[in-house]
Order: C-alpha cells, then sequence, then structure tokens
C-alpha cells in the first residue's frame, strides 16, 4: 500500500522518483482522459474552489473517482494520486459544510485537499487529511513557504509570479514539503488570481474571483480616463489579457530546480484539451529521463500539437522575465486555435461486443479516421470519452473503406466497432477535431457559423 492509502492496480506502475504530471478535470470523462498520462489529478466538488463554473463533482462521487485512480482496470491507466480542491475564502457559515467536505474527502481515500484559508489548514489537520497549499496563498519567498510546512503542508503550490531561479531557492531550502508550480494553462492578469475586479464590476461577491466565479473582465478591451479628463492613451488593445503559460520547452529546467510536481491548468477544459497537453508533456517528461529530450524536442512537434486545442497564445509567464505586453494576448479574448470538435454522428444502438451503429449527420467517415467518441451528457452522468482508430465500416450489408457525404437532410446509418463500451442513453457520439471547416470558410470568405464536413 502506498503513502496515503494509495495502492496500485492493474495499471501501469509510477517512478516515485520522477516529478509528478498532475492534470485538471471537470468531469469523469476528463478524468478518464489523462489516465494513460498523468500522475496525478485534481478537480473540485460543488462547494469551496475556484472553478465554480465548472462542472465539478458531488460528494457521493469521490469513492468512485479514488477507485478508478488507485486501481484502474485498463492495463494502458496509470495508477494516480487523487487531490480535491477547496481553496476559496471560507466564511463562519461555511464552516461546518467545509468540515463535512474535508471528512468525506479523508473516508474516501482522496491523497490530499488543496487549501487557501487557515480554516482549511486547521480543519484538515484536525480531520486528519494531507494538505496541499494552494497558489492562492501567494507563496514567492522560502520564508512563507517554511512557514506553511511548519504548519504540516506536505507541498507548497508556489505563486506564478515567481521566476525559475526563485523556486530553485525555496526548493532548495525546505525540509520536507514538496514544491509544486503551474507549467501549463491559463494565467491571470493578477497575483496569483487575488482580483477584485469582477466582483466590483459586477456589485456583486457572487462574481468574486476569490470565490471562484470570476467574470474575467480583464479579458476584455479597456480605456481608462481620470476625472481631470487625463486619459491614459493606448491602442485599444486586450492589454490585461494574459497569453496562456506553456513550459513543455523547459522540462530539464524545471526538474533540475527541485519542483516536484507539474501542474496542468485547466479544470473548465473539454476532456480532448486534458488528453492533449497531459500526452504531450508525460512525452517531453519521459523524454528527459531516458536521456532524449533535445533530440524529440526538434522532431515530436510538442508546441504545434498544444497550439491544436484550446489557447490564447503561448508565453513562459514570469519563469525567466517579468512580464511585459509581450506575454499578453492583445487580439482574442479566447481561443486562437482553428481545431474544432465536429460531430459527425451519433450511436443510436450499441452491442455487448462493442459493435455499434452510427447515424453519421455531417461528412464522411473512412477507414483509419480517428475520431474522438464521447458522451453529451456529461452533467447527467454521461463519462463515455476515448479516441479511435476507425477499423471497419459497414453500411446496409456492404464493407465500406470510406461513407458517401452525411447531412442532416441525409443522414447515413452504418455500423462499425469500437474499443469500448458505449451507450445511447448518454448521447455517445462520434466527433472529429480538425480545422477542416476553418479552411473552408477562410476559402469561401464566408463566416457562416454552421461546421459542416465533406
Amino acid at each position: 500500500m502506498h503513502k496515503n492509502g494509495m495502492v496500485n492496480g492493474k495499471g501501469k506502475k509510477n517512478n516515485q522518483n520522477q516529478i509528478e504530471l498532475l492534470a485538471p478535470a471537470k468531469n469523469m470523462m476528463a478524468v478518464k482522459a489523462s489516465a494513460p498520462y498523468a500522475d496525478a489529478v485534481y478537480f473540485g466538488v460543488e462547494e469551496f474552489n475556484m472553478r465554480m463554473k465548472s462542472e465539478n463533482f458531488s460528494l457521493s462521487t469521490l469513492p468512485k473517482i479514488v477507485q478508478a485512480c488507485h486501481f484502474p482496470t485498463n492495463p494502458t491507466h496509470r495508477t494516480r494520486k487523487v487531490y480535491l480542491t477547496l481553496n476559496i475564502l471560507i466564511y463562519e457559515n461555511e464552516l461546518a459544510a467545509l468540515a463535512r467536505t474535508i471528512t468525506a474527502a479523508k473516508e474516501a481515500n482522496v491523497d490530499a485537499a488543496i487549501v487557501h484559508d487557515i480554516a482549511g489548514i486547521q480543519l484538515a489537520k484536525r480531520i486528519g487529511i494531507p494538505f496541499h497549499i494552494s497558489t492562492q496563498c501567494n507563496v514567492s519567498n522560502s520564508e512563507s513557504a517554511k512557514f506553511y510546512e511548519a504548519l504540516g503542508a506536505e507541498r507548497i503550490i508556489l505563486a506564478r509570479e515567481c521566476s525559475l531561479q526563485q523556486i530553485k531557492v525555496i526548493s532548495s531550502k525546505m525540509d520536507k514539503a514538496e514544491i509544486e508550480t503551474f507549467v501549463h494553462g491559463a494565467m491571470c492578469s493578477s497575483i496569483s488570481g487575488r482580483c477584485y475586479l469582477s466582483q466590483t464590476i459586477a456589485c456583486t461577491a457572487n462574481k468574486s474571483a476569490n470565490r471562484g466565479v470570476c467574470t474575467q473582465p480583464c479579458r476584455g478591451t479597456w480605456s481608462l480616463k481620470h476625472e481631470s479628463g487625463t486619459e491614459f492613451l493606448y491602442d485599444g488593445l486586450r492589454i490585461l489579457n494574459s497569453r496562456d503559460l506553456c513550459m513543455i520547452n523547459y522540462i530539464p529546467q524545471l526538474v533540475d530546480a527541485g519542483i516536484k510536481s507539474l501542474k496542468i491548468e485547466g479544470r473548465m477544459r473539454h476532456p480532448h484539451y486534458v488528453e492533449t497537453v497531459t500526452r504531450v508533456y508525460r512525452e517531453a517528461i519521459d523524454a528527459y529521463y531516458s536521456g532524449e529530450f533535445e533530440e524529440k524536442l526538434k522532431t515530436q512537434r510538442w508546441i504545434t500539437r498544444l497550439k491544436q486545442v484550446y489557447n490564447r497564445g503561448f508565453t513562459t509567464g514570469f519563469f525567466f522575465q517579468r512580464a511585459s505586453e509581450q506575454d499578453s494576448q492583445l487580439r482574442s479574448p479566447a481561443n486562437i486555435s482553428h481545431y474544432r470538435y465536429i460531430k459527425m454522428g451519433s450511436i443510436i444502438h450499441s452491442y455487448p461486443t462493442k459493435v455499434v451503429k452510427i447515424q453519421l449527420t455531417n461528412g464522411t467517415l473512412r477507414v483509419g479516421d480517428e475520431v474522438i467518441v464521447m458522451s453529451t451528457k456529461s452533467r447527467t452522468g454521461g463519462e463515455t470519452y476515448f479516441t479511435q482508430r476507425i477499423q471497419d465500416i459497414r453500411v446496409g450489408k456492404s464493407d465500406v473503406t470510406q461513407t458517401s457525404q452525411a447531412t442532416q437532410q441525409s443522414p447515413i446509418e452504418i455500423s462499425t466497432k469500437l474499443d469500448e463500451i458505449t451507450s445511447p442513453d448518454t448521447g455517445d457520439a462520434i466527433f472529429k477535431f480538425t480545422d477542416e471547416t476553418y479552411k473552408n470558410r477562410k476559402k469561401s470568405g464566408k463566416k457562416s457559423r454552421a461546421y459542416n464536413l465533406k
């Protein structure tokens, strides 16, 4: 049995001496998506976390998540630790509910709670669950880190504003506590998200970033004018809109700095985003430990693959220098990738043999195509998620290598065998992740919102 009740199941065993890769999850589909690549997963429940707009999980699902991560039955899945985020500010009337949540986490064998408020620390210690100090605590020096270490923290998640050199010094001064840092994903223009701009503009604490319900006004365009009439002049671009952090090219430096866990931001992100990013970082980490990092950095197109999924452009944040205008995404507040998830059809019948009937309504399906099979009802229990290489296609009684083009008006019913069990009841469907529709619209000059495949 591993520390904190973690036991290896049938999945891949992890080298405990290597750096940890920590993946986000908004639902069970995302938990599954990172399973072949991540060493740990973090997520929130319906209360007390910094992504309250995410789907999140109910307390009753904690044992199921822990079971899936600690005892994977799929041999391609890794055994993973499980961390529960409880990192918002806590008010007096919420203490009892927070205690119940932490108790439920301990009973489910969650490996650690990620906390910000001192109340979270005190309750975690009292109830007896390991705890990590959230980046919301803005730990930026060794004295602060050692303060939390003395309180019993097993891990300190440093502020995003720390440089790599500062991280290395802090790490070297720790006695027991591990150091974790974010290495990929969305960045805040404020100090690790400790911001009141959203709450102030909305005139309500119900929109506070410190309570996990930020409306992200920093992503917009702004003008600044003093009551005297003096105006701050600039070109009207999105000066507060940070690019996304990306440290894929610097795995050796991160390991050398003494960091024990590399954290991917993304508890609002699509399961395929989670799969893609964790897969790329897993390849980079494994390449480092096998002595092949520099070679594979040149050949594996890591940055190109990361640019295909949701991103606002990339920056190395504060790791090497203070952030400047070049680290802001001035043009777009959201995703600049041209790739989209295009629904090709729905699974209308599934058999125990994993053969399914699919009603294609968009585009042409070919043997050899890679598609995403996933539920369209994740908020009501759908958990299906996997990528699939199409091995066979049957239309009527004939085996074909590709279908004719399907449309909403002229759907095509096909049969094929998939790798996993699916269900029409959870809205399982097949999707293509592609930039084809962008290219088609660009070529035609049309700005139609219809995503039609050929």
